[in-house]
């Protein structure tokens, strides 16, 4: 997707989605300690680390437990807020600022962590060649219910085949995906 179309996609949606902002960060103040946001380093295109940003949906202090962690329905990390956020994927609005400043697109590989990189192979490396996205191809084959080398290998292949055709099927089924809940935590 070029890059004018991704500003302007992430610039009517932050304006829109302003209010629920407002509601989203009331709930999550009210709910429980901490800060609204989450922030977390990930790696994007070239490799290069950049801040993420989310609203925060786990009680203070789990980061360290839930990184490379599976994520549940059931998990009890998660604020009562934190499960509405993120069954209906509104905790990655904030991911529309890291669009507008360049470190994301709205279609591409989700972005992941250092650590996590450092086992790639090459192969599995070429997922860096683009920006990463919001959304992707391997989120909407199965989000989190598919393995994760399988996911990486569903990014490569979004990366040797990308275009604006796929880019706007991508965001057709995300959108079914969201107002579904479909696949978006495991059991």
């Amino acid at each position: 997707m070029p890059r004018a179309l991704d500003i302007l996609i992430a610039t009517i949606a932050l304006v829109v989605l302003s209010p629920f902002l407002l509601v989203a960060a009331a709930a999550i103040k009210l709910g429980s300690r901490g800060p609204v946001f989450y922030r977390q380093r990930r790696i994007g295109r070239g490799e290069r680390s950049f801040e993420m940003l989310k609203l925060r949906t786990m009680v203070q202090g789990s980061d360290p437990v839930g990184v490379g962690t599976v994520v549940t329905r059931a998990d009890l990390r998660v604020t009562r807020a934190g499960r509405f956020l993120r069954r209906t994927s509104l905790d990655e609005v904030p991911n529309l600022v890291n669009v507008l400043r360049g470190e994301m697109a709205i279609v591409g590989p989700r972005p992941t962590i250092a650590a996590q990189v450092d086992d790639y192979t090459p192969f599995q490396r070429r997922r860096h060649e683009v920006l990463p996205g919001i959304t992707g191809w391997a989120q909407v084959q199965g989000r989190a219910g598919i393995p994760w080398a399988e996911r990486i290998e569903l990014d490569v292949w979004y990366v040797e085949h990308r275009s604006l055709a796929l880019d706007a099927r991508i965001l057709a089924r995300t959108a079914w995906l969201v107002v579904s809940g479909q696949g978006l935590a495991p059991d």
